[in-house]
């Protein structure tokens, strides 16, 4: 992904399971990691993580706070889902020249560049987004009560659904269930360890279903298949077709490869960076035009 090496920009992307910021200059890049950044389901604790990460940063670059503050900057993070979001993110951060955005955005730019594509993002959360023929359409991302269908989250929720009908007679056992009644001993343990469990702690047990997948398990296979047809018919209904390529994200997006139809597996290709090579790239958009949209 090309950037322009002669200003210096500043890039944050932050969702359920960490945060990354980075800063780019001409003699290399920078990276700091941080915790989980929501700034819907939990504002005071993402704010917390981005003050850590930007201190950080300017300790690491040697550089005074005030100096990066007035880089231009993207930040793209889990739940920004409007003005108002944006607004207190304003307030509560001394960055002076910055675009936020939903973490959507950096995603989509880092593994497609400016191409034809489709993502399909599966970490914390999820989302799917098409960039055809000049226009970008996102879809999802609704959070874990709404939606994030095959996110790692999702995967976590139901693999204790299925647990539970197992331990109602409808459902038989597995290595899978046995695993995971083993590490939770009742029902009931399961069912107060969801009714407050955050996203990031749900898509923990994501790894155990994956896991448990690529020996045959009948419950994880299920699962898997369940999350890849969920992927196969957001991504055609906007708009995949024969010739467009597709990009499996996030930490658990290339294990629905093996579930998805022979020609979805056949256009599967290599993101072309990271999320926050797509932030990176977004705050040399800014620099371009002097941090105006």
């Amino acid at each position: 992904m090309t950037t322009s090496p002669n200003t210096s920009v500043l890039a944050i992307d932050g969702g359920g399971t960490r945060c990354r910021c980075a800063l780019e200059r001409s003699d290399g890049r920078i990276v700091v990691e941080t915790g989980s950044a929501n700034a819907y389901t939990d504002f005071d604790g993402t704010i917390h993580q981005l003050q850590n990460g930007i201190r950080s940063l300017a300790e690491q670059a040697n550089t005074p706070i005030e100096t990066l503050c007035d880089l231009p900057a993207f930040v793209g993070l889990a739940g920004v889902t409007g003005d108002a979001v944006v607004a207190r993110l304003t307030a509560a951060l001394p960055l002076r020249n910055v675009r936020y955005a939903d973490d959507r955005l950096a995603a989509a730019r880092g593994a497609l560049g400016r191409d034809d594509g489709v993502i399909a993002h599966c970490g914390t959360g999820s989302f799917f987004a098409a960039q055809i023929n000049g226009n970008t359409r996102f879809a999802g991302g609704w959070g874990a009560i709404l939606g994030d269908e095959a996110s790692a989250q999702w995967i976590g929720r139901k693999a204790l659904t299925r647990i539970l009908r197992h331990v109602d007679g409808f459902d038989q056992s597995s290595a899978l269930s046995d695993e995971i009644l083993a590490r939770f001993k009742t029902a009931h343990a399961i069912v107060v360890f969801a009714r407050t469990a955050k996203p990031a702690e749900l898509g923990a047990l994501a790894p155990l279903v994956t896991k448990h997948a690529e020996t045959g398990d009948p419950i994880a296979m299920a699962i898997l298949q369940s999350g890849a047809d969920h992927i196969a018919t957001d991504l055609r209904q906007m708009g995949w077709a024969l010739g467009v390529g597709i990009c499996l994200t996030g930490g658990i997006g290339q294990h629905y490869a093996p579930y998805l139809s022979d020609d979805m597996k056949d256009a599967l290709t290599q993101p072309l960076g990271t999320p926050l090579d797509g932030a990176i790239s977004l705050a040399r958009d800014m620099e371009l035009i002097d941090g105006h949209f």
